[in-house]
């Protein structure tokens, strides 16, 4: 009976890990949480790097990056999560966001997200829609087609393109900006949490 038992034992130990395998992707990442304003908190690659502290400006480095300064580091792989105070003047010359227009805290010209030898024209193409952010939260989304064009040649030839996205939550005075089309963002705030 006690070889019965052990071999039934050690079937079901077999049976879990198996479940436990399947239920889990073989490529899951540890993930460390970040959590912000509101109760939000997102589950984020251990390799990404968390720079801001406090509800109003964090920067979240997910690649490349010299020297992380907050929104509009030039040549800087990262996205941002923004509060009231930077939603309050986050459309351009400095007027309160509202999802009409793209984030851009400026009056002039701003470099390129990816070389700040060009810089960068946003919009006027956009997408609109809805997209889940944790349980229960609907964010409201915009996509911003824009170019980056050179000084040198006075704007006229289009060094590249990129979109920069938008998931902005008035209710919760939060907006997260990507101008990096980052991998795996969407998914991270379609499965986030609020506590």
């Amino acid at each position: 009976m006690h070889k019965r038992h052990s071999a039934l034992f050690a079937a079901a130990g077999v049976a879990a890990a198996t479940l436990l395998a399947t239920a889990l992707p073989a490529t899951a990442a540890p993930a460390q949480q970040l959590k912000l304003r509101n109760g939000l908190t997102l589950y984020i690659p251990i390799q990404w790097k968390v720079y801001g502290t406090g509800t109003d400006a964090v920067q979240v480095v997910t690649g490349k990056c010299g020297k992380a300064q907050g929104w509009g580091t030039p040549e800087c792989d990262a996205f941002y999560v923004f509060g009231p105070k930077y939603i309050k003047q986050g459309a351009e010359g400095f007027n309160p966001y509202t999802g009409k227009r793209p984030f851009y805290t400026a009056t002039d010209v701003q470099p390129c997200p990816f070389n700040r030898k060009w810089y960068e024209l946003i919009g006027p193409k956009v997408t609109r829609g809805l997209r889940q952010v944790g349980p229960g939260h609907k964010a409201a989304y915009n996509a911003w087609k824009s170019t980056c064009v050179s000084y040198s040649d006075a704007g006229t030839k289009v060094r590249t393109r990129f979109t920069q996205r938008e998931w902005y939550l008035p209710q919760s005075r939060i907006l997260v900006v990507d101008q990096w089309n980052t991998p795996g963002l969407a998914d991270t705030l379609k499965h986030a949490d609020w506590n």
